[in-house]
């Protein structure tokens, strides 16, 4: 049995850490809020009362934790000085690339192995076990990570070396941020035009019109049933967070002085409907700005 410490247990970490204990590991679960830490015994995780105390045997390290200064800190003070010889140490945050790579020289000059390893697949793939995972980590390091990611994951791609993982990641989420938007747009007008929605997404879906954001992730209730449009907009993934994402690619393209307009554009557009209420919804609920309504309640 593999004892793995599971630090950040939010949205996303309750369910991958949950998914951890239903693949028969010990694991040992550490947040800041208690009640996330109950709901991840609740579903077979063992309480730490610390992240020391968690990491302090652990096999294996995993740190779901909301921004790159965060990691940094974990790290630093609470993962390095604490976790034992041979440990993997994974990080599943979505955080800076810059971060990244510099945990991952403070992990590997201790001597540990390290892979930032992001996901895409929102809060119901986190439960269902079914993220994909963007791993940035040394060649020779990949299969251990892979192993270990396996029950949270439908998909588990190498991007690369350190950073690498995170570099996917929001460039991922800079295309999936802008096509929803050309999506809900879309809708918008077709409604306006008096053509039928759920008759637009039946032509569009079969035409050159076809993406994820459309087919899989329906924004207009109806055409995809598990689509978070169905369910007011909950679940999935939070405007904040895309938000959040398209911030990070917006900071790596101006230190790479890379050109995306589209992708600036996107960013302006969900921190207008974050700014009017839209923060807690899915990202896909920016059709009713675009209908010309608040956020839903």
């Amino acid at each position: 049995m593999t004892k793995i410490a599971f630090i950040g247990l939010g949205n996303m970490g309750g369910g991958m850490a949950a998914n951890q204990a239903k693949a028969g590991h010990e694991v040992l679960a550490f947040d800041l809020a208690a009640a996330a830490v109950e709901k991840a015994v609740a579903a077979g995780c063992r309480a730490a009362g610390t992240a020391a105390a968690a990491i302090k045997d652990a096999d294996v390290v995993i740190t779901m934790l909301p921004a790159g200064q965060h990691v940094r800190a974990v790290y630093a003070g609470e993962v390095l000085p604490n976790a034992k010889a041979g440990a993997i140490l994974i990080d599943c945050s979505t955080i800076d690339v810059e971060s990244a790579r510099a945990v991952a020289a403070q992990v590997k000059a201790a001597g540990f192995r390290f892979a930032d390893a992001p996901v895409s697949g929102g809060t119901a793939a986190a439960e269902a076990g079914t993220l994909a995972f963007m791993v940035g980590c040394d060649d020779a390091d990949f299969p251990a990570v892979e192993a270990v990611i396996a029950p949270m994951s439908r998909v588990t791609i190498h991007a690369g070396a350190h950073g690498a993982g995170q570099a996917a990641k929001i460039c991922n989420n800079m295309v999936l941020g802008a096509s929803m938007i050309a999506v809900c747009e879309a809708f918008a007008l077709a409604e306006k035009l008096g053509l039928d929605p759920e008759r637009f997404f039946e032509i569009s879906s079969k035409s050159s019109g076809q993406c994820w954001s459309l087919t899989s992730y329906c924004p207009w209730p109806g055409p995809v049933p598990t689509a978070p449009s169905n369910r007011n907009y909950e679940g999935g993934f939070a405007t904040a967070m895309m938000l959040k994402d398209l911030k990070l690619a917006q900071e790596a393209a101006a230190k790479a002085g890379a050109a995306t307009p589209l992708g600036a554009q996107a960013e302006g557009l969900y921190a207008l409907f974050d700014r009017l209420g839209g923060g807690p919804k899915d990202f896909s609920a920016i059709l009713e700005m675009f209908r010309g309504n608040g956020p839903p309640a």
